[in-house]
């Protein structure tokens, strides 16, 4: 005898599976259907039209993964001050001491950042 949660992930991996068919099955006819034949027009530049000099390697600034470091730990700790707000009123007194905590360190990060130069750039 099966309950409505196992139905449910009955349901789920039907999904999945399907999925998975589906995905298959397109890739398959794709590649089936597919012209292989390598001509001129599939040869040529095709970025802005302009023709390639030298190598495509380029070495970026550090300050551009620090910044993008940056964007992303801010980014996470928004989701954090977010929760928090959805449960400000259980939290009482403590909960808002916490985060006033939890922004003055992050502030003090960017003050950090700003003043060793990583977004300088922008």
């Amino acid at each position: 005898m099966s309950t409505p949660a196992n139905i449910g992930y009955l349901y789920a991996g039907i999904l999945l599976a399907a999925g998975f068919v589906f995905v298959l099955l397109a890739t398959t006819v794709a590649n089936l259907l597919a012209p292989h034949k390598a001509t001129e027009e599939k040869l040529q530049t095709y970025e802005s039209g302009e023709t390639p000099i030298g190598s495509a390697w380029v070495q970026y600034p550090l300050g551009f993964y620090i910044f993008a470091l940056l964007f992303v730990a801010f980014d996470v700790d928004i989701v954090f001050i977010i929760s928090w707000a959805v449960i400000f009123k259980q939290l009482s007194i403590f909960g808002f001491c916490e985060i006033v905590f939890f922004i003055i360190v992050l502030t003090l990060g960017l003050v950090y950042a700003w003043r060793k130069g990583v977004t300088r750039w922008i």
